[in-house]
């Protein structure tokens, strides 16, 4: 009865990030203009493999699952912290905060696999162009693409159904804009200590392992890519790749930064931002990347854009 009091009948505060003084109403603002850049790019990449035939290739369905992952990632954190924001209300209920913590930790731990699939699909494609069609047939890359979404599922699972099993006490506060699970330990009354040893080795397995499938890939991809010679098939080769390899650096550079380091080195200020630029600018930027960088989803842009006069007249 002592643990119901302690950890069902009061909600979570949620300090956020921004107060009333004008600097912090501007960095609101742009927050709010990056998310929505970040909504309606992602829709629009998911939509654009969807319509356009041309992009229905392995490269392009990994691509609109990053994008789908993406869009869910960014509404599972900005519109909580909006709300709070303009509402002044820091309340999240223990259900809300649960949905937080697996569906942002299911999002990133899937955003880890697939970009080692996007990677692997690059490497075949260069290195083994004239097996591609073997090698990531549509039922190998539809299975990359579901084991990355189960695998990222079973760990927030975990990650959601242990941390909810503490008592939490006192204030109540949680030092963040979400419910970011290292955050919310510190207001346990009970030990976490193997919990964080645990959140630790999950951090290892999904992060460094398709860290070091991404740096295989690719140092046979660069070998294959000397090998080329000089001419449009290197470049467009580089191009490619060049664009994957900017999001990967983006991505896991701000995760391990966030999640491998010891708790005595971590500062409530740091982990916000850095959790701002992973869960809110990294979205935004991974459909600009992609599409100012592609020469094919630029021209299927066009191609539905040049369709939406022909339906207003029809």
């Amino acid at each position: 009865m002592a643990w119901e009091n302690q950890t069902f009948n009061s909600d979570f505060i949620l300090v956020g990030i921004f107060n009333d003084s004008p600097t912090h109403i501007f960095l609101f603002s742009l927050v709010l203009g990056i998310f929505t850049v970040a909504f309606m790019g992602n829709t629009v990449m998911v939509l654009l493999i969807c319509l356009d035939n041309q992009l229905h290739t392995p490269m392009y369905f990994l691509l609109s699952q990053l994008s789908l992952m993406d869009l869910m990632l960014i509404c599972t954190t900005v519109p909580k912290m909006v709300f709070n924001y303009l509402s002044g209300r820091k309340s999240i209920s223990l259900a809300g905060c649960g949905a937080q913590i697996f569906l942002y930790v299911s999002l990133l731990g899937a955003e880890c696999f697939l970009l080692a699939s996007m990677a692997y699909d690059r490497y075949v494609a260069i290195c083994h162009p004239l097996r591609y069609s073997i090698l990531m047939n549509q039922k190998i890359c539809g299975l990359m693409a579901a084991f990355s979404w189960i695998l990222g599922s079973l760990d927030g699972i975990i990650e959601a159904a242990v941390a909810l099993s503490f008592s939490y006490c006192g204030a109540r506060e949680i030092p963040h804009f979400f419910c970011d699970v290292p955050a919310l330990l510190t207001l346990s009354c009970t030990n976490t200590l193997l919990f964080e040893r645990m959140i630790f080795i999950c951090c290892i397995i999904m992060l460094l392992f398709p860290v070091a499938v991404i740096i295989a890939s690719y140092v046979h991809v660069i070998v294959a890519v000397i090998h080329m010679g000089s001419g449009e098939g290197p470049r467009k080769a580089f191009g490619t790749c060049s664009s994957h390899l900017m999001v990967v650096g983006m991505y896991y550079g701000a995760a391990m930064f966030i999640y491998m380091r010891p708790s005595s080195d971590r500062t409530p200020t740091q982990d916000k931002f850095v959790s701002v630029f992973y869960t809110i600018l990294t979205p935004m930027l991974n459909p600009l990347i992609y599409s100012l960088r592609n020469k094919d989803v630029a021209r299927a842009f066009m191609k539905v854009l040049g369709r939406v006069p022909s339906l207003l007249y029809a």
